[in-house]
């Protein structure tokens, strides 16, 4: 394993590179998408620390091995949050670099945006070992096209991130939860449609299909807080009596299902994103192949897990492509994720976009070949 303690090193890490690298932090998501076939493991690891915070003006930026806790530790420090809410899915040694080159956001994710849409500047090794900066240190830096998002959510295949700059935001000082319970799939869809749709701003609405239970949030002063939630509440009686919880009990909830602790543990893990209206249907599909599932986003994500089989995955991909929908293999052995299309194909003009943008930023291909399609 190469573990430069600088972006010099990666640098001369890349040059020096005879074949193809696997690009990792940590390696907490060893286990999601497709297996890399490299000579060699290069890790961000090493490349670890906050160098800016500037909390008045809500910009963070940290080098990418900086581990996610300690991001998340500095920013409570000043009562601030980064806006998406990345999910812990993947242990607390994931890193800062990580979560951006994924792309993956929580609960929040309904009204505060994606993790991509709070980035501000990324650099970054190419692959001809070449450090780039793209963006910067304030939200009005950007002329043509925002490379620094374009590299959130590329898994490591175009550049080797070493530093993401960021958005923040402050915590709210309360948040409580709507709780309507004895709810089917469909009706629960409606509710969190109607919650999400009401003048309330709620922050957060998921169902455990499970306990057949809705979760609806809302974020902000104490007292706005109580106002908000008890009035949606009065306006959700159609779809059955409510319970309110306090903010303690609305922190853990939100914690587990951000995490997807409510998930039963499965040999395999998915990811699906979809029109929340086709959630239902998905999620029928998946349970009558023995998966089990949790509805996030009001219904536009869901999360399944079960025996890690072509069959269940052929279940999975099957509804999602069926309904308009996208899945990612989150986690699974190595014989399914080499078997399998662990993420959709592309539209054949998309593609060539693809391969030209590859062909930009690493002309030797040598950055995670294969992890998203077989080559």
């Amino acid at each position: 394993m190469i573990a430069p303690e600088s972006e010099a090193g990666v640098c001369e890490a890349v040059r020096g590179a005879n074949g193809p690298l696997l690009v990792q932090g940590n390696g907490t998501k060893a286990g999601m998408l497709r297996p890399v076939q490299a000579a060699e493991t290069l890790s961000t690891a090493r490349l670890s620390g906050i160098t800016l915070y500037a909390p008045n003006e809500l910009v963070m930026s940290a080098k990418a091995g900086t581990p996610l806790k300690e991001v998340e530790a500095r920013l409570a420090e000043k009562g601030q949050q980064m806006i998406a809410e990345p999910p812990h899915i993947h242990g607390e040694e994931q890193t800062i670099g990580g979560i951006f080159a994924t792309n993956f956001s929580g609960p929040r994710r309904v009204t505060g945006g994606a993790m991509r849409d709070h980035v501000l500047g990324v650099r970054a090794v190419n692959g001809n070992g070449e450090a780039q900066k793209f963006g910067g240190r304030v939200l009005k830096n950007v002329t043509g096209l925002d490379v620094a998002k374009f590299l959130t959510g590329s898994f490591g295949t175009l550049a080797v991130i070493t530093e993401v700059t960021f958005k923040v935001l402050p915590k709210a000082e309360a948040t409580g939860t709507i709780v309507i319970r004895n709810l089917e799939a469909e009706a629960a869809v409606r509710c969190m449609a109607a919650g999400l749709g009401s003048p309330f701003s709620v922050s957060g609405a998921a169902y455990l299909p499970a306990e057949k239970t809705v979760f609806l949030r809302i974020e902000e002063f104490a007292a706005s807080v109580k106002y908000r939630t008890e009035k949606l509440a009065g306006q959700l009686a159609a779809f059955g009596g409510a319970e309110i919880l306090d903010t303690a009990a609305s922190l853990a909830l939100w914690r587990d299902v951000r995490d997807c602790r409510p998930l039963p543990a499965g040999a395999a893990t998915w990811r699906v994103t979809v029109a929340p209206s086709a959630a239902p249907k998905i999620l029928a599909a998946a349970e009558m192949a023995g998966l089990a599932g949790i509805l996030d986003w009001g219904g536009g994500l869901i999360w399944l897990s079960g025996e890690a089989t072509e069959a269940a995955h052929q279940a999975v991909t099957g509804a999602a492509r069926a309904h308009g929908g996208v899945w990612w293999l989150m986690n699974a052995p190595d014989p399914l994720r080499a078997a399998v299309d662990v993420v959709p194909a592309e539209a054949p003009a998309l593609a060539k976009i693809s391969a030209r943008v590859r062909q930009m930023f690493d002309p030797r291909g040598i950055f995670n070949p294969g992890k998203m399609r077989a080559a």
